[in-house]
């Protein structure tokens, strides 16, 4: 049988059933993978998808930053850089008339409902990597050293839109692989029977279930696609974060930042003109948190000692107002009276949903 060998990233490696065999990734998903991280995308070169998802930080952004830089210097976006890991179990957007809450979308505010559309924003986004119009990113990709791979799976298209559309298809396999969805942490041990948590990982989980109200939101009931937990339940919420003075898009200015540090994000609200769901974010899974600091759609938290503690008092030490104080969850946050231990045993919990990184 003849066996093909194609180059990623560098790399000799054999097509077919023999790439999947000694990579864990099909053909197209290592073809996502090369796109995932190349940086000659961008305008001007030099960020790729893995600048602000990069795998060493469970997928959020490489250097930690409150809000990620875009290609050009001094344009940043003005939320947190989300995990896209298991961003493939995320549902589309609707509403779910028995709870009556907004349920799915990706991003913070639900804007887009596939991965394949995740994908593409990014390089036409001005404050990402700040391409043009699709026609730019492809004339790059065609010089990419990967393209050729790309031809040999999907031809060779004159259309640049049908270019861009394989383009994103290929990273939303990669998105959807065992690698970005690896499901490898000390929890996922332990539930298999493969290991034993500490006397504080336990008192953590207890408490994660009953006393600090986490698993209202960030569920402990197994995906019905992904089979496993997701600690998420895909709705929206307030959590009255206030606005974070130190977010480098209050400096950015106009036609992007057109209020300077008064701008006010409205979150899911803003996309659906609606007020009563202005300042409520997606809840995103806890998997991989202890890698993805800072918190809060703004990044107002750096570390997961700060954010649990103010789970836990926010209604009963001096913070500041929330960004939109109209719309704050005040039934599942705010005053848990959780001790200073029973505070650090949550923390000990949440970081071993930490998955292992190859």
């Amino acid at each position: 049988m003849k066996r093909t060998v194609i180059l990623i990233a560098g790399v000799a490696l054999l097509s077919g059933s023999c790439a999947k065999k000694e990579t864990g990734l099909s053909e197209k998903e290592l073809v996502g993978k090369a796109i995932f991280f190349d940086e000659s995308l961008s305008e001007p070169a030099g960020q790729s998808c893995a600048t602000c998802h990069t795998p060493e930080k469970g997928f959020a952004d490489k250097y930690a930053r409150i809000t990620s830089e875009g290609a050009m210097k001094g344009l940043f976006s003005n939320r947190i850089s989300m995990t896209c890991a298991y961003s493939a179990y995320v549902p589309a957007l609707s509403y779910d008339e028995e709870e009556e809450t907004y349920v799915g979308g990706l991003f913070w505010d639900g804007r887009v409902n596939s991965l394949e559309e995740q994908a593409a924003q990014p390089f036409v986004n001005p404050l990402e990597m700040g391409n043009e119009n699709v026609g730019d990113v492809v004339r790059k990709a065609r010089s990419a050293y990967w393209y050729p791979d790309f031809v040999r799976i999907y031809g060779e298209h004159a259309s640049a839109d049908t270019v861009f559309t394989y383009i994103n298809e290929v990273i939303a396999l990669y998105e959807r692989s065992a690698e970005m969805n690896p499901f490898s942490s000390k929890f996922d041990a332990w539930q298999a029977g493969k290991c034993q948590l500490t006397e504080e990982e336990k008192l953590g989980y207890e408490l994660f279930k009953e006393k600090g109200l986490c698993a209202e939101c960030h569920i402990l009931d197994p995906d019905e696609r992904a089979g496993k937990v997701l600690f998420t339940d895909h709705t929206y919420d307030n959590l009255g974060i206030p606005s974070n003075p130190g977010n480098p898009f209050f400096k950015v200015s106009a036609p992007y930042n057109t209020c300077g540090k008064d701008t006010m994000d409205l979150g899911l609200g803003s996309r659906l003109r609606d007020p009563e769901e202005y300042g409520k974010f997606r809840v995103p899974t806890l998997r991989n948190i202890a890698l993805t600091a800072p918190y809060g759609h703004n990044g107002y938290f750096k570390t997961l000692e700060e954010i649990v503690h103010f789970y836990n008092v926010r209604d009963v030490e001096d913070f500041p107002p929330a960004e939109y104080p109209e719309t704050v969850n005040k039934d599942e946050l705010g005053n848990l009276g959780l001790s200073q231990e029973e505070e650090t045993a949550i923390v000990a919990f949440l970081r071993i949903l930490t998955d292992c990184i190859k």
